[in-house]
């Protein structure tokens, strides 16, 4: 008789007492708890081990004037091993109960993780339902692995939740996200979303996806209810409450564009944004079919943000009276192009950054090249020639601190300068289509990169990686 079939036939009181001097093998006890963490090479405590996301469904109620976000997280996922206990990153707020599988489970908060133990361990491969219930005044997060001086506000990027002059603005790259709402929050694990939102009826919440209804009103207060049918890293949600106005059209294939622009934001952005369908049928001509159900803009004050992110389907644009143009137009093919590369092919890990901004801007030069006559080759010579970006290699970046500077983005764009000279034009631009369909959405890295390119364009390329991607020194010419 086996050591389980032993104890079934014991009194509850001998049974307890035996089984407390078992090993967990022995008592039948499989599961062990979730890594807090993915070991990421820049932010290695981003993210969690032990379960995929498969869909996120937030319902959230905001109040501007308190500041105050009732919230409540609904979280569909499936064990990646045996698991009694696994954690969710979650900033602030406080914890009012969590279930799993409708069952009251144990919240135990240390710093930003947030672990949850279900009433019984979760099986390998079961797919289960974790609801997380919330509130609080959710902060605006600034992380020690970006912040480059802490001594100079004005240097430390803002994200997390941002308060606004008539509400908030969420923006999540890297880390920001878990601010507003708990996740696995690490790019290697995308989700669909639902994310039902009640503000004051004068205001409109704008987000992801498109609008599953029209939306209502009772009591004072407007619902939205937006959709994401497509996987989405969770540094790429957004949500902005505020009075905005809303404009709809279509792309010339009949893919549907809101733009939704704070009303403080001049009219002069109109012109430019007008373009947005335009910009995604020349992305579509470039890099494939779009990637998406949606797209459009979210357009606010330059004060209620230091910096556009690229937020799937409608990217957050911060904009002043009397803009350049040209610059307003390039930084939104910028974005566009980041629904393609970054948001349906996405970094294995913050460490590949580069094949996000790389990519988005030579699409910048490649639209200088296509509307305004400047040759890549001239955009390229530029970016030589700035100093700047030659701090470190553009797939190497030091740490969290420098994902966003110089190299990813202008050194990252010579890199591909450099593939397309060295393969030539139609291959090229076949692998760039390729890459996005190869990897849609999915996850990429550096070295998936550099193996594809050499794949489809049947050459040894490890010169120009050595030199270009990997390589300490600015060569002696471009």
């Amino acid at each position: 008789m086996d050591l389980r079939t032993l104890v079934r036939t014991l009194t509850p009181v001998v049974a307890l007492l035996l089984l407390a001097g078992c090993t967990d093998a022995e008592a039948g006890v499989r599961g062990k708890p979730g890594a807090a963490g993915t070991g990421d090479p820049l932010f290695p405590k981003l993210g969690n081990g032990g379960y995929d996301v498969q869909h996120y469904a937030l319902t959230l109620g905001y109040d501007p004037k308190t500041g105050r976000l009732d919230g409540t997280a609904e979280i569909t996922a499936r064990a990646t091993q045996d698991l009694s206990a696994f954690n969710l990153d979650f900033h602030g707020m406080t914890v009012t109960g969590a279930t799993v599988d409708g069952r009251a489970a144990a919240a135990n908060r240390a710093g930003d993780e947030l672990t949850l133990r279900p009433h019984r361990d979760l099986d390998k491969g079961k797919t289960f339902r974790a609801v997380v219930r919330y509130s609080g005044v959710p902060k605006t997060i600034v992380d020690k692995d970006t912040d480059k001086d802490t001594d100079k506000d004005t240097e430390k990027p803002r994200e997390g939740w941002l308060k606004t002059a008539d509400g908030a603005l969420a923006l999540g790259q890297p880390i920001g996200s878990m601010a507003w709402f708990p996740s696995n929050n690490h790019p290697s694990d995308k989700a669909t979303y639902d994310i039902t939102v009640t503000v004051p009826e004068k205001l409109q919440a704008i987000s992801n996806g498109e609008l599953k209804a029209t939306p209502s009103t009772t009591g004072g207060r407007s619902t939205f209810r937006w959709t994401s049918k497509q996987p989405m890293a969770s540094y790429l949600v957004t949500l902005a409450v505020g009075d905005y106005r809303l404009t709809t059209s279509r792309t010339p294939s009949g893919l549907p564009v809101l733009t939704a622009v704070n009303q403080a934001v001049p009219d002069e952005s109109a012109k430019v944004l007008a373009r947005i369908p335009e910009m995604t049928e020349w992305g579509e001509e470039n890099f494939g079919p779009y990637p998406f159900s949606s797209t459009g803009a979210i357009v606010v004050p330059g004060a209620a943000a230091d910096y556009a992110l690229e937020t799937q389907t409608r990217p957050v644009l911060p904009l002043d009276p009397g803009e350049n143009e040209l610059d307003v137009e390039t930084l939104l093919v910028h974005e566009v192009a980041h629904q393609w590369f970054g948001n349906s092919v996405s970094p294995k890990s913050w460490k590949d950054m580069w094949l996000n901004e790389s990519f988005a801007q030579y699409a910048e030069w490649i639209w200088l090249e296509d509307y305004h006559d400047t040759p890549a080759q001239k955009s390229f010579d530029e970016a030589f020639a700035e100093e700047s970006n030659w701090a470190f290699p553009p797939a190497v970046p030091p740490s969290g601190a420098e994902i966003s500077d110089a190299p990813v983005y202008h050194r990252g764009a010579m890199v591909l300068h450099k593939i397309r000279q060295a393969v030539g034009e139609e291959v090229f631009f076949d692998i760039v289509k390729g890459w996005a369909a190869a990897h849609r959405h999915s996850n990429a890295s550096t070295a998936d990169f550099t193996e594809y390119v050499e794949k489809k364009s049947g050459k040894d390329l490890t010169e120009l990686w050595d030199t270009w991607l990997y390589g300490k020194d600015k060569p002696a010419a471009p």
